[in-house]
């Protein structure tokens, strides 16, 4: 009798390590999940900081470059920015226009843009850039920022970038092949 209770005992003792070994690897698997999630976070915080630091880099270029802002809308080169990564490497830009007094403002717009664009393209995945006028940024039916713009003649001048995500929300059949805007920037000039 005493011999099959050491049995016993003895069976109730590896069934509890099984069932602390599933508990560790169940605890192990949620750490690594949290992990994951941590880096993903950090990535697209970074991406958000970044493509913040871009766009306000692009409006201060421009509100430095007052003769091309105060072109009108059809000939004002940096209000015709529209470009995403997937068309492909962007072109070089035409001149380089660092030191003063090196370029005209035609070429400093044209400096401006492609400077902008190369960074977006070698920074951020999938980018894309659209410079407009739009008073209303944020589609409510589609709940978030839209690339539509109005282009209304009063209307401020608006940088709205994006980039592709990798988080669960975007992830998925119903994702959209374009990115969806991350941000926009508005730009306050007295300029029209």
């Amino acid at each position: 009798m005493r011999a099959l209770r050491n049995h016993v005992a003895g069976g109730f003792t590896l069934i509890e390590v099984l069932v602390a070994l599933v508990l560790l690897a169940v605890g192990i698997l949620g750490a690594l999940g949290t992990q994951v999630a941590a880096l993903r976070t950090r990535q697209e915080s970074s991406l958000m900081s970044r493509g913040v630091h871009l766009a306000s880099g692009l409006a201060e270029r421009m509100r430095a470059n007052g003769a091309q802002m105060r072109l009108g809308d059809a000939i004002n080169p940096y209000l015709q920015l529209r470009y995403e990564a997937g068309e492909g490497a962007p072109p070089p830009a035409p001149s380089q226009c660092y030191g003063a007094g090196r370029c005209d403002s035609a070429q400093l717009a044209r400096f401006d843009i492609a400077d902008t664009v190369a960074a977006l393209h070698a920074g951020f995945p999938g980018g894309r850039i659209a410079v407009c006028r739009d008073a209303v940024v944020w589609d409510d039916a589609g709940q978030a920022l839209a690339w539509e713009c109005a282009g209304a003649a009063g209307a401020p001048v608006v940088i709205k970038l994006g980039w592709h995500v990798r988080s669960a929300q975007r992830a998925g059949p119903g994702a959209a092949a374009s990115p969806a805007p991350a941000l926009a920037v508005m730009l306050a000039t007295g300029a029209p």
